[in-house]
C-alpha cells in the first residue's frame, strides 16, 4: 500500500499545476515513504535466521542504490530540460519579456513521472508477483498460533523445504487459545476497533527496564538529529555543488554530474558495513560510532574550500561513511527491541526522523540567508550530536539473538 501511495502521488506530482499543488502532492508522497521504511526493516529482521543477522545491514544498500538511480535520472533530465536559474516565471513578468515557460522547464516533471512510474512498478511486483508472509513472531505475540504455523509452512514451502512445526506443538508450549465466535462488525465498529490499537500502552514496554529505556531515548535522539542533519546537507547538495561551479551555463550539468558521482561512491558504504558489524570488538556500535564521527567531520571539511573538485571529494567520502552510519542504525534499531514492540519503536523512530526533517528547509532558508555555509555547519553539528549519543548506547546486538 505504501508503494502504491508513493507511485500514484509521485506521478501526479509531475503534473502539478501550481507550487501549492506540488507541495500537497509531495506531502502525500511522503506519507507513503514514511510508512514503508520502518516496516521493511522490522519485518525482514523477524524472518532472518540468527546467523544471518548482518543481512539487515545489507538491506540498507537499496537506499544508496535508489539515490544513485534518482541522481542519474536527475542528471539526464534537469540540466537538459530546465530554464536558466536567473529567468523569472512568466507569471511574474510583463508580456513579451524573457521568462521561464512550462515547456522549457519540464525536467523536474519528467523526473517525477519516471520515479513515480518505477515505484508503481515495484508496487505491482510486490503485490501481485510476490507473496509477503506476516511475521510469525508478531502472530505469536497476538495469540494467533494457527496463523503463525501457516506462515512458517508457507516460508518453508517457498524455500523448498519442510518444517516439523504444528499448531499442536505450539499449543502444548504456549497453551490453547480461547475459542472466539466469529463476529460480524459494522464498518464503524471495525474502524473503532482498529483505532483503539493506537494506545500509549504500546510505548510502556519500551521502558520496561532502565537499560532498554535508556537505549530507547538515545536511539530516538539519534534518529531525530540525523533526520534533521541528513537533509540539511543531502537535500541541498546539488545547490551547494552548483554554487561552487559558478554561474556558467554548464554549472547545472556539472553539479548533477558530481551529484551522480557522489551517489555512486556511497553505494559501497552499505556493503562494507555488512561485514564490519560482525567484526569482534567493533560490532554494530563501533561501526556506527566511527562512521558517524567521520561523517560529521567531513561535513565541516566540505565548507573549507570553494573548489568544486575538493567539494566533490568531500561529498563522496561523506556519502560513503554516511551510508555506513545510516545502514547500521537502520539495522541496529529493530535489533534492540523485542518483537511485540519492535514495530512501535521503529515506527516512532521513523516518525521523529521525518518530523525533524521538516525543520531542515526552514533552517536552510533562514540560516543560509546570512551565511551560505550555515546549514552545512548545522548538519555537521547534528551528526556529531548523534555520535555522542551512539557512544552512550548500552546495548551491543552483535552475536545476540533478537527477542
Amino acid at each position: 500500500m505504501t508503494l502504491f501511495i508513493c507511485g500514484v502521488f509521485g506521478i501526479a506530482a509531475g503534473g502539478a499545476p501550481t507550487w501549492i499543488g506540488a507541495c500537497a502532492l509531495y506531502a502525500c508522497l511522503g506519507l507513503g515513504v514514511g510508512g514503508n521504511l520502518p516496516v521493511d526493516g522490522a519485518l525482514f529482521l523477524e524472518f532472518l535466521p540468527f546467523a544471518s543477522g548482518n543481512l539487515l545491514t545489507m538491506l540498507s544498500v537499496w537506499w544508496p542504490l535508489g539515490q544513485l538511480v534518482s541522481s542519474l535520472l536527475a542528471w539526464a533530465f534537469i540540466p537538459n530540460y530546465s530554464c536558466s536559474s536567473d529567468l523569472p516565471a512568466c507569471g511574474n513578468v510583463a508580456s513579451g519579456e524573457a521568462c521561464c515557460t512550462k515547456q522549457s522547464n519540464m525536467g523536474w516533471r519528467y523526473l517525477c513521472y519516471t520515479l513515480g512510474a518505477l515505484t508503481f512498478a515495484m508496487f505491482i511486483c510486490r503485490f501481485f508477483l510476490f507473496h509477503l508472509y506476516e511475521s510469525p513472531k508478531y502472530l505469536l505475540a497476538r495469540g494467533r498460533q494457527s496463523d503463525a504455523v501457516a506462515s512458517v509452512h508457507g516460508i518453508a514451502h517457498k524455500n523448498r523445504t519442510k518444517t516439523w512445526l504444528t499448531e499442536e506443538i505450539l499449543n502444548e508450549i504456549g497453551g490453547y487459545p480461547e475459542d472466539v465466535a466469529e463476529e460480524k462488525l459494522s464498518f464503524a465498529e471495525i474502524v473503532r476497533r482498529n483505532l483503539s490499537k493506537f494506545s500509549l500502552e504500546r510505548i510502556g514496554p519500551l521502558f520496561s527496564s532502565k537499560k532498554l529505556g535508556f537505549s530507547t531515548v538515545l536511539l530516538w535522539f539519534c534518529w531525530a538529529t540525523i533526520g534533521m542533519g541528513y537533509p540539511l546537507f543531502n537535500a541541498f547538495l546539488p545547490q551547494y555543488l552548483e554554487r561552487a561551479g559558478g554561474s556558467s551555463s554548464s554549472s547545472t550539468y556539472i553539479a548533477y554530474r558530481n551529484y551522480a558521482i557522489t551517489s555512486i561512491v556511497g553505494v559501497p558504504g552499505s556493503i562494507l558495513a555488512c561485514y564490519t558489524v560482525e567484526i569482534k570488538y567493533v560490532g554494530r556500535k563501533g561501526t556506527m560510532v566511527i562512521s558517524t564521527l567521520i561523517t560529521g567531520v567531513l561535513l565541516f571539511c566540505f565548507t573549507a574550500s570553494t573548489n568544486s573538485n575538493i567539494q566533490l571529494l568531500c561529498s563522496c567520502l561523506e556519502a560513503f561513511f554516511q551510508n555506513i552510519m545510516y545502514g547500521v542504525l537502520y539495522a541496529y534499531t529493530p535489533e534492540v527491541f523485542p518483537a511485540p514492540n519492535r514495530g512501535t519503536a521503529t515506527g516512532i523512530s521513523s516518525c521523529l526522523n521525518r518530523i525533524a526533517g521538516l525543520c531542515a528547509p526552514l533552517v536552510a532558508i533562514y540560516g543560509g540567508s546570512s551565511n551560505p555555509d550555515a546549514p552545512i555547519y548545522a548538519s555537521g553539528g547534528l551528526i556529531l550530536a548523534a555520535f555522542v549519543a551512539m557512544c552512550l548506547l548500552p546495548i551491543e546486538t552483535r552475536g545476540k539473538q533478537t527477542l
